[in-house]
């Protein structure tokens, strides 16, 4: 079974590879002994996105019967058309495999990073960052993110923290660094621990300052309010779209507690006129025309940070719209910069969560079915196995919730007596087109004491778990997180699909890049995390 896994995902990534180095070869191969300059750089980063995938959005908006893509262009046959493509390794300092802060670092800095770290090389000292370098040149520098602003992608461009756990020590780098535009979640580590008191000042200014659209809670172990320090450098602030459409200026927008809403919620509230929360377009369009008032130009960082978490849950029809909500803000970016001859846009990811891929499989094996062709005249078309019904797409488009909302909103919110898996079979099939028995979901439910408890561990600690079987290692983030996974398993076979791991893997990722004149020619070759941020260094203008 883990062969057929792998291999499942081998050939989504060697045909996107093989369509990559297609692109390169026809590449002009002119050498620039003085690289080429763009006074903007904007880089898009779509956090787990590998080519699979990038994949399983070409295959819905070319192959859906009802793809809300309706042309079947995606931003990415947009800027593949327009600009230039090669492929990237990944893979942090002694490593084969990396998490986003390491890569995110690698991007930033066009060093090598060891695991985990935020804003430093491999041998642990701080390392300047191309929004730093782009600062020092008189450009203004915006991170906008669909996650935290403190979560791993945005620290790796404008922290220096010997941990991503340190979020509370990376706000206080972001403020530091005086980045002019930052759109995210994340309020937690912006203001003081006595904002937990609901009867103290602080927390009565915040919840007017914020016109109650956040949850006003504190992860921070101090009273350090940096939101008031905020202030004081001169950030209009916003906790609301309303706010940040009005805000101005240096803007720190912090629009939830902890992360914005999933790609399956912020489709289904997109068009509701009381939605508080703006989209990850939304954010992008103001960080865009805000920064954009700089006569020297401008760096910009956006995030589309939680196709990896899908990719992590093993949750596909929410992959999919974590996929549409990035297309739709890379749409934007190349709107924008249609015309002009002065912003390089890169376009990648930090690595590939999952091993995601789509499957040929035996279970429900086709009928025979007449086809007109003189070839079948005798006899009827009829493959050998199941190769996927295209119609499948369309059903993972209608998933109503993701499987972290089944669980925690839904199931999770039942009476202890009603947590059956009678219940969870009702809510798996009201919420997606993928329904599960009762003795399925029993083994979703089922528990296990943890073969890799590890007192004090962040993740490994508990000492009951979801029983995971097959591969359990690779399914590192245990507690409840684990029963996604075992429900994915449960409809892998009605979607065609099969997951590798609810880890990362090392799988090489796609760089898409458009810019003014050769730009962009370094970047369509086989490349490292740290070469693409060294080229994207390099075209910064003076």
């Amino acid at each position: 079974m883990n062969v057929r896994k792998a291999t499942a995902a081998g050939l989504v990534t060697t045909y996107l590879m093989l369509t990559a180095c297609t692109t390169m070869q026809s590449a002009p191969q002119a050498v620039q002994s003085t690289p080429e300059k763009a006074k903007n750089v904007i880089m898009i980063i779509g956090d787990g996105m590998g080519p699979q995938q990038v994949g399983l959005l070409l295959a819905y908006a070319k192959q859906a019967p009802n793809s809300v893509i309706t042309d079947g262009t995606t931003a990415f046959d947009r800027i593949a058309a327009n600009g230039r493509m090669g492929i990237s390794m990944t893979h942090a300092n002694n490593n084969l495999v990396v998490d986003s802060a390491a890569s995110a670092t690698q991007l930033a800095t066009g060093q090598l990073a060891g695991a985990e770290m935020v804003g430093t090389n491999k041998d642990g000292n701080s390392a300047e960052s191309i929004l730093e370098k782009a600062k020092k040149l008189g450009k203004s520098t915006g991170l906008v993110s669909d996650t935290r602003i403190t979560h791993a992608t945005p620290a790796g461009f404008a922290a220096h923290q010997s941990h991503r756990s340190l979020e509370n020590e990376i706000a206080v780098d972001l403020l530091n660094n005086n980045v002019d535009v930052m759109l995210s979640g994340g309020l937690r580590y912006w203001i003081p621990e006595s904002a937990n008191d609901e009867q103290s000042a602080v927390r009565q200014e915040l919840e007017v300052l914020s016109e109650g659209s956040v949850v006003i809670k504190s992860k921070r172990k101090d009273n350090r309010n940096l939101i008031a320090e905020a202030q004081q450098k001169n950030y209009d602030l916003a906790f609301n779209r309303s706010q940040m459409e009005k805000a101005d200026g240096k803007i720190l927008g912090l629009f939830a507690y902890s992360a914005l809403p999933n790609g399956i919620t912020e489709h289904q509230t997109k068009n509701d006129p009381a939605r508080t929360i703006p989209t990850l377009k939304e954010m992008s369009e103001k960080a865009i025309n805000s920064l954009s008032k700089n006569d020297k130009g401008f760096f910009l960082m956006i995030e589309a940070g939680q196709i990896d978490w899908a990719g992590h849950y093993n949750d596909t029809g929410t992959m999919l719209h974590e996929m549409l909500r990035l297309n739709e803000t890379l749409n934007h970016v190349l709107d924008w910069a249609e015309g002009r001859d002065d912003t390089l846009v890169v376009v990648t990811a930090d690595h590939e969560t999952g091993g995601f891929g789509f499957s040929y499989s035996a279970n429900d094996l086709p009928h025979g079915r007449d086809l007109p062709g003189n070839v079948f005249k005798e006899q009827q078309f009829q493959p050998l196995f199941n190769f996927g019904d295209v119609a499948t797409l369309d059903k993972l488009y209608e998933q109503k919730s993701s499987y972290g909302d089944i669980f925690y909103s839904q199931f999770d919110a039942l009476e202890a007596d009603q947590q059956t898996p009678a219940s969870l079979a009702r809510i798996v099939n009201a919420e997606t087109g993928f329904d599960i028995t009762e003795a399925q979901a029993k083994r979703v439910l089922a528990t296990e004491d943890n073969p890799f408890y590890t007192e004090g561990h962040p993740y490994l600690s508990t000492k009951t778990v979801p029983k995971m079987n097959a591969n359990g290692a690779f399914f590192a983030y245990q507690t409840d997180d684990n029963r996604q996974n075992l429900l994915a398993r449960e409809v892998a076979e009605q979607q065609n699909v099969v997951w590798a791991t609810g880890t990362h893997t090392n799988t090489p990722v796609l760089v898409f890049t458009q810019g003014p004149g050769e730009t962009t020619l370094p970047f369509g070759k086989v490349l490292h995390h740290t070469e693409v941020g060294q080229h994207a260094i390099e075209a910064l203008e003076n």
